[in-house]
């Protein structure tokens, strides 16, 4: 195809908030097609107390979307997801419920039934958005005498126990919290700023008092700034200091208008950073950020799940099983390490500051920590408490193919917030049904020129980027098209920006190449998207919605009539047909080259 080198890939790490050249902790011997390079990537499955909703469901389209182009690369992928089903609470921050106990006991059903099910509905959603399975699911049930081996050998320099649990002590690892860019001790001094700033001498004068606010704020300003450049929080410190640097000396006329609207700010800030610290209310812990790695069973409850261990009959805690089934299926250091954004803030922290005990190293476990944005649903629906939550099911049973959700995903970076609204939604899935019948077009091309139907170069999921420079001629439409799909996908994957070249292949200005050749190029491309464009048909995204009651059959049925009665020029008749289709809640899309289309609406 080319001469030109592959481009590397480039990665944004959360950890150091900048791209990176991927670099394998395990590169193979070069050149030795049996000693590939190997990519190692743990993702935090889902928590199986609930179906999962499309906003859940975005993170495992990012990290098959990862897999793939990992794959794409030259890479032998070994991806592992695990499967939550007990420890997790029902605040992320170390708080409240088991989530799987709380539903086994308002379902008044075994434990292990719940997750059972769920984890089937979590795998059923998995296969309908053709996420690819991963090397390893790991349940974390299986994995509870490990855990207790990992705590017992990071207990004593690192943990204490209180009466609730074994409790990890945050400040026994370099740099705490510097995934989530917070900083505990930042916050231990904004708490004595807050504290001096109320506790005032009551025997001042007003000119002494402002001195006194006034000095109290340079202090703080001096303590801010030494250890700001060592701190893992520049950014929330440079927050602050914009703050207190704004107060003008005690002789401005400006001074106490402009003291006062320092402490509203100082306030909001003070509010925020209490909040992304998320400080459990545990009596006796010693600091705000310390977490439990193993939770006793009270006296009192009597628990579905639990183990015996040095610390008493209980259950290991959420952050422990990370940790604990990442090292065991892929040592550490392994390559990547994916979850949602709101995993940044205490999950993902926590598991770091546990991979540095257990290593006693200031290591986080992963190279690279990578994270992708929320899904935003304006309505609420987005939350499992509101009953008929937005899943993937429930996009089926309105009549939506689920892979239009999955590029729905793909039109936006895997950074960037992405709103779901039904339109964007049916704007998808007809961006889809385009690709589709294109695709469609170019096999009955290939058929009438070579009598034959079309076979791909390379069986789908074993496409890579050197077996493509292998089939595709030197500077052909062609291999350009896939050069640009690569430098796209290579920075950052790129998608919304590299589903632009299925466009390309699809135009008119790709015409003078062989169909052949042009399909063998989308199914390279579909390898990494996962969009199942040279497998679909346009019937298969014609999903019947739930509530329908009129009939295929019947469907077309009356769109032969309404042909026949424009034919005859008889529109009337067309447009009462067409009446009749819509009240039955069919759109039907006039103007199709290959013959009008129609799905149904669910409305």
């Amino acid at each position: 195809m080319t001469d030109a080198p592959a481009l590397p890939l480039k990665l944004f790490n959360s950890l150091t908030r900048s791209l990176e050249v991927f670099e394998p902790v395990h590169p193979g011997v070069p050149g030795d097609p049996a000693k590939p390079a190997e990519a190692r990537v743990y993702s935090c499955g889902p928590t199986v107390y609930n179906y999962p909703h499309i906003g859940n469901m975005r993170a495992y389209v990012f990290a098959d979307t990862l897999g793939r182009t990992l794959s794409y690369k030259g890479y032998k992928l070994t991806h592992v997801i695990n499967i939550t089903d007990v420890g997790h609470l029902t605040d992320d921050a170390d708080a409240g419920e088991d989530k799987l106990e709380k539903a086994a006991a308002e379902k008044a059903q075994s434990i292990w039934d719940i997750a059972r099910h769920y984890t089937e509905a979590y795998w059923a959603d998995v296969k309908a958005l053709n996420i690819r399975q991963p090397a390893h699911w790991s349940i974390a049930t299986d994995y509870v005498p490990q855990m207790i081996e990992f705590a017992k050998a990071i207990a004593d320099r690192h943990c204490y126990e209180l009466d609730s649990g074994l409790y990890f002590d945050t400040t026994t690892v370099a740099d705490y919290g510097r995934l989530a860019g917070h900083d505990p001790a930042l916050l231990k001094i904004a708490l004595q700023i807050s504290d001096r700033l109320r506790n005032v001498p009551s025997d001042l004068s007003d000119a002494e008092l402002k001195t006194y606010f006034y000095s109290a704020v340079q202090d703080f300003i001096e303590t801010v700034e030494e250890i700001r450049e060592t701190s893992p929080a520049k950014r929330l410190h440079s927050e602050l200091l914009d703050i207190l640097r704004k107060l003008p000396e005690p002789a401005s006329p400006d001074f106490t208008n402009d003291f006062m609207k320092l402490t509203e700010r100082f306030g909001k800030f003070l509010e925020r950073a209490e909040g992304e610290s998320r400080i459990d209310p545990v009596d006796g812990k010693r600091h705000p950020a310390d977490f439990a790695i193993w939770r006793k069973t009270p006296p009192t409850e009597t628990r579905q799940m639990e183990w015996p261990s040095p610390w008493g009959m209980g259950a290991p805690g959420w952050h422990l099983e990370c940790s604990v089934m990442s090292e065991a299926l892929l040592g550490f250091p392994f390559d990547i390490h994916t979850g949602g954004i709101d995993h940044r803030e205490i999950h993902h922290p926590n598991e770091i500051a546990q991979n540095q005990a257990h290593s006693c190293s200031d290591a986080s476990g992963a190279r690279i920590w990578m994270h992708n944005n929320f899904l935003v649903e304006r309505s609420g629906k987005m939350s499992k408490s509101s009953g008929e939550f937005l899943r993937v099911q429930l996009l089926i049973d309105k009549g939506y193919h689920p892979l239009a959700y999955r590029l729905m995903c793909l039109q936006a970076h895997y950074r960037s917030e992405l709103e779901f609204s039904w339109e964007g939604l049916g704007a998808a899935l007809t961006r889809l049904k385009r690709m589709v019948m294109g695709v469609e077009r170019l096999k009955a091309q290939h058929l009438e020129a070579s009598s034959s139907q079309w076979s791909p170069a390379y069986p789908a999921g074993e496409w890579t980027l050197q077996k493509f420079k292998d089939a595709m001629p030197s500077g052909s439409i062609e291999a350009n098209n896939l050069l640009q799909f690569d430098r796209e996908i290579s920075n950052d994957l790129g998608a919304q920006s590299a589903m632009l070249e299925i466009e390309l292949v699809l135009g008119p200005g790709a015409k003078k190449q062989s169909a052949s050749d042009r399909l063998n190029t989308l199914a390279a491309i579909d390898d990494v998207l996962g969009l199942q464009l040279l497998s679909l048909s346009r019937a298969d995204l014609r999903v019947r919605p739930k509530a329908a009651t009129i009939t295929e059959a019947e469907i077309e049925a009356i769109l032969t009539r309404r042909k026949e009665a424009r034919a005859a020029k008889d529109f009337a008749a067309s447009d009462a047909l067409r009446d009749e289709l819509v009240a039955a809640g069919v759109e039907v899309m006039d103007g199709d080259p290959l013959g009008w289309d129609w799905r149904l609406n669910a409305d």
